[in-house]
């Protein structure tokens, strides 16, 4: 697998992982006040995923430019 395919099949990872994070912190509002100690661990997470999904995007447009 080329660098092209593996840093596509990570993306694919990664937008998983931030979509779940997002629903994560969908549910996690629909249900407040309980649960808001958690907010901040949930929001964080969330952040995290898609901060590394948008670097991972950047990686790869870089990669189809060259």
């Amino acid at each position: 697998m080329d660098d092209l395919e593996a840093i596509k099949a990570e993306i694919k990872k990664l937008s998983a992982r931030a979509m779940q994070a997002k629903m994560d912190l969908h549910d996690l509002s629909e249900e407040l006040p309980q649960g808001w100690e958690g907010v901040m661990d949930v929001a964080l997470r969330t952040r995290d995923a898609f901060a590394a999904l948008e670097a991972k995007r950047a990686e790869l447009k870089l990669l189809e430019r060259a």
